[in-house]
């Protein structure tokens, strides 16, 4: 097995957002039930914006899969706009498009408008946001639980959970059985006290015309060791984790393990600890 890698494509107002994976492992069981379950996770969570009501994505498998196992060639994922109708005039592809309609001047600050206008001389930066929409996310979903597959099948465990929103903040440790009940909560959270204190927070935001940012946390059990390499740069497992995560719009830090707390710590304090098994060898 290669290197994996996938690509998106698609406008948040265009017809589809399309997905394709390069380097799956022929054999491998997939259906599109299970990636649109998580195609479903993504659209929940307290306080979710209005593009999360109107979307209720389905995945289709166009190519790669045969019988529900994985052909080992690349696959292709589609993900239908279900806004299309109402923009296929304005955003068609062909000479026909309407371009003098919903056409947009005003840049948005925190967001890629500007940047991305002076960079491809867009006069309307429409053609920017249209990708630069968080809507491009849902592709990663897709491509993402197709690789979740795959760690399951080798027995990787992935989990998450979020430690803040806006200024409130976990203040206890869960455990990983909390961890995996965070699931269930409107803000995926494993304490019920800081989860109705977030939603609280939420709520104050909403009424204030604002909106709040927030932290989370991802944990790999079982991960096999040897994954990335020690000697490319470019390789290296918490960089290209990093490069992932801090490619996600809205994502401005990323720390790997105590990440920025270990700088005010001992050094004998941050070391990843060796445990011999003599089972394994």
């Amino acid at each position: 097995m290669g290197r994996i890698r996938f690509l998106t494509a698609g406008e948040s107002h265009g017809p589809q957002l399309t997905v394709i994976i390069e380097g799956i492992p022929a054999g491998l069981a997939l259906a599109a039930e299970e990636i649109d379950r998580w195609l479903a996770r993504r659209q929940q969570g307290y306080g979710r914006g209005d593009r999360m009501a109107i979307e209720r994505d389905r995945v289709e498998m166009v190519a790669g899969v045969r019988g529900g196992r994985t052909l080992g060639s690349p696959i292709a994922l589609i993900i239908r706009n279900r806004d299309w109708p109402h923009w296929q005039e304005i955003m068609a592809p062909g000479p026909e498009a309407r371009l003098e309609e919903r056409v947009v001047t005003r840049p948005r600050p925190g967001h890629a408008d500007l940047a991305g206008g002076m960079k491809y001389r867009h006069g309307d930066l429409r053609n920017v946001l249209e990708r630069a929409s968080a809507r491009e996310t849902a592709a990663r979903v897709a491509a993402g639980a197709v690789a979740r597959r795959l760690l399951e099948a080798v027995g990787v465990e992935i989990l998450g959970h979020v430690r803040q929103i806006g200024p409130v903040r976990l203040a206890r440790e869960p455990d990983l059985a909390r961890i995996r009940e965070a699931a269930s909560s409107p803000v995926y959270c494993a304490d019920a006290e800081t989860e109705k204190a977030m939603m609280e927070a939420i709520d104050r935001a909403r009424e204030a015309g604002d909106s709040l940012g927030g932290v989370f946390e991802i944990f790999a059990l079982n991960v096999p060791p040897g994954l990335g390499s020690y000697a490319h740069w470019d390789r290296r497992l918490d960089g290209r984790l990093a490069q992932a995560l801090m490619s996600i719009p809205g994502i401005k830090g990323v720390e790997s393990g105590l990440g920025f707390a270990a700088a005010a710590s001992p050094g004998s304090a941050v070391h990843d600890a060796l445990h011999w098994d003599a089972g394994r060898g």
